[in-house]
């Protein structure tokens, strides 16, 4: 199931999804192709129903294709069955989903550990200190005994990141990362993408703000389930003024 191609993160051949309700068909992504390399920062941009989301699931795998293949960091994911996708995207793709999902119930630490609990990577007292060391890393060590309640719209986006980062995925995949968030937390949130893709992450955000896409170094647009246009922001893109 392995096929490495062209030392690509993200291969997509000609993806179609078509979705069936009742008697109607409704195609969501119509013949996408398109690569991305590792240290990319890209962000999708569309309309409301462009296919932005589909493309997403596609990419991470919590969809499949009805049509085409998706190799992403070499494995065809499109061939994997449910429970060796699930594992498989636990422990290479981490998603920062639009409302974070962090489980009411337990804490923050506890919230970041879950990664690692479910693919079974490192020791309990390592997936602790990995946990901890991951909220130092995004600013937030002293909300780690805290629960999602208690912490601010910033917080809890910052323990969505660290959360997708618990087994060091290759790839982050984010959908609208900054849509609850204000300017300055939002500002925030970006600056920490940028220095995943600096430490060599492969970074996608899926957003509808045309100011975050400036700052992404490529930046891919949908309409109608078809990409309109691919164009390079340069390596780094642009950071946006306060």
């Amino acid at each position: 199931m392995e096929n490495k191609v062209n030392g690509s993160m993200i291969d997509l051949r000609g993806v179609v999804k078509t979705y069936k309700t009742g008697a109607v068909n409704t195609t969501a992504l119509k013949d996408i192709t398109l690569q991305a390399q590792a240290n990319e920062f890209i962000a999708v941009m569309g309309p409301s129903g462009s296919g932005k989301s589909t493309l997403m699931n596609m990419i991470t795998g919590i969809d499949h294709p009805t049509s085409g293949e998706v190799y992403l960091g070499g494995t065809a994911v499109h061939k994997l069955g449910e429970n060796q996708l699930a594992l498989w995207r636990g422990r290479n793709v981490g998603v920062v989903f639009q409302f974070l999902q962090l489980l009411p119930t337990l804490n923050i630490l506890e919230n970041v550990m879950l990664p690692m609990d479910f693919c079974n990577v490192y020791s309990r007292r390592e997936r602790g200190k990995r946990a901890m060391s991951l909220l130092e890393q995004m600013g937030i060590a002293d909300q780690a005994h805290k629960f999602p309640s208690e912490l601010s719209g910033g917080q809890q986006q910052r323990a969505a990141i660290a959360r997708a980062l618990a087994n060091d995925p290759s790839l982050i995949v984010a959908d609208e990362p900054t849509g609850n968030l204000d300017t300055a937390n939002a500002r925030e949130v970006m600056a920490l993408f940028r220095e995943l893709v600096e430490q060599g992450k492969t970074l996608l955000i899926v957003t509808h703000d045309l100011s975050l896409g400036k700052q992404a170094g490529r930046v891919i647009h949908l309409l109608d389930g078809q990409i309109q246009r691919d164009v390079s922001n340069g390596s780094a893109g642009q950071e946006a003024q306060p």
